[in-house]
C-alpha cells in the first residue's frame, strides 16, 4: 500500500475506533491518523497470528482489522492513563 492509502485507512480506522469508544482522548486529526495506522499494524499482526488475514489493501476486511487494532490501542492507552491518574 502507498503512503496515501495508509493515511486514509489510518484516518478511517482511528475515527471508527474513537466512535466505538467515545471519551476524552488527547489529540486531533493527526493523533487519530496515527492511532489508525498503529492499529492497522497491530491488527495486521494479530490478524495474521490467528489466521484472519492482514491489512493489505483499502477494503472492508482491512478496515475491520485496522479498527480492531486501534480499539485495542485505545483500551491500552486508557488503562495506562488510569494508572497514572491514581
Amino acid at each position: 500500500m502507498g503512503i496515501f492509502s495508509w493515511l486514509l485507512i489510518g484516518l478511517v480506522a482511528g475515527a471508527l475506533a474513537k466512535f466505538i469508544m467515545p471519551g476524552k482522548d488527547p489529540g486531533g486529526i493527526f493523533v487519530t491518523i496515527g492511532l489508525g495506522i498503529l492499529g492497522a499494524i497491530l491488527g495486521g499482526f494479530l490478524g495474521g497470528f490467528v489466521g484472519l488475514g492482514s491489512v493489505e489493501s483499502f477494503d472492508l476486511g482491512g478496515i475491520f482489522i485496522a479498527t480492531f487494532g486501534a480499539v485495542v490501542l485505545l483500551i491500552v492507552w486508557r488503562l495506562i492513563n488510569k494508572k497514572k491518574a491514581k
